[in-house]
């Protein structure tokens, strides 16, 4: 039976933010989530498939490292894969718009 705890993408970005909250980490979700945007791009440009088997490593990689060591929290994606990869990609436009800053206060 699937999780309802969260009835919105919107909703759920709330609960984002609060598993986000280290410096490091954001940086590292940032740069991870950059990254797949670009080889997105150079896979379409170049027409470089193999650029496609690095996108879930490059994005994860990244991600993974930041919860692990810095957040020291799980990753949602396990509980919430849709959420939580279109939440990276929101919070990537937050950071990159200056709607979220990429440090926390308090």
């Amino acid at each position: 039976m699937p999780d309802t705890r969260f009835k919105s993408l919107k909703e759920f970005y709330l609960f984002y933010l609060t598993e986000h909250r280290n410096l490091t980490s954001r940086i590292l979700h940032f740069i991870g989530t950059g990254l797949v945007g670009l080889l997105l791009i150079g896979a379409i440009l170049f027409h470089e498939m193999k650029f496609l088997i690095a996108l879930p490593f490059v994005g994860y990689g990244f991600a993974w490292i930041g919860h692990y060591f810095f957040e020291k929290n799980k990753p949602a994606t396990f509980k919430y894969p849709v959420y939580s990869l279109a939440s990276d990609f929101i919070l990537f436009w937050d950071l990159l718009s200056g709607k979220q800053p990429f440090r926390v206060k308090g």
